[in-house]
């Protein structure tokens, strides 16, 4: 096995690890059995525990976002559509029978306490999303699209943290709806009086 692989190896395994196990409670040692790889190997690849962490929510980070802007732009080519898309896109994880909740929260739970390089990295991928959202708004030409996308990732996230605690079921297609609601009002507000008409560009 090649350095390359052998370190795609230790992200890959540690995903399943800490998804099931949690971050803290996930150690070395249990890592080291479950690659086969020797600690000096590790270390090689990553200085701390820490860093090993950070790659694997930047994996994730990429796959997550990737995988959802194709879903998008293949469900179809009206933007509001693709915004409403997001949640279909949404209801099929959350009805996956691998699905435990959001990783890149369960890190901020455990590492949250103060500065470091792993919450730094959720909040990384936390300002990506709503900026992916942020560019479908403004896609579908919503009136004040920075609001309205931080109100759909509220939506996404909401949905998620139910769904880890109380079951999935019409989680995502509730959130749909509210997600309609959200995109009517916002298209339909009247303007105050006296202030400019909003630029549909």
């Amino acid at each position: 096995m090649s350095r390359t692989d052998k370190r795609e190896h230790l992200i890959d395994v540690a995903i399943d690890l800490f998804n099931q196990h949690g971050y803290h409670a996930t150690g070395v040692d249990r890592i080291m059995e479950a690659t086969g790889i020797s600690k000096a190997t590790l270390y090689r690849h990553f200085n701390t525990k820490d860093d090993l962490i950070v790659a694997v929510l930047a994996k994730i980070d990429e796959a997550a976002r990737e995988e959802m802007r194709a879903f998008v732009e293949n469900a179809s080519a009206d933007p509001r559509e693709r915004i409403l898309a997001t949640f279909s896109q949404l209801a099929i994880w959350l009805e996956d029978q691998s699905f435990a909740g959001c990783p890149f929260m369960a890190a901020a739970s455990e590492f949250g306490g103060g500065p470091n390089v792993v919450l730094q990295q959720v909040q990384m991928h936390k300002r990506l999303y709503l900026a992916f959202f942020e560019e479908l708004t403004r896609a579908a030409k919503i009136p004040d699209p920075k609001t309205v996308a931080r109100q759909l990732v509220m939506l996404h996230e909401g949905a998620v943290a139910f769904a880890q605690v109380l079951g999935s079921k019409g989680v995502a297609e509730n959130a749909r709806k509210a997600a309609e609601a959200v995109l009517d009002r916002a298209v339909h507000a009247p303007t105050a009086p006296g202030s400019p008409a909003i630029a549909s560009g």
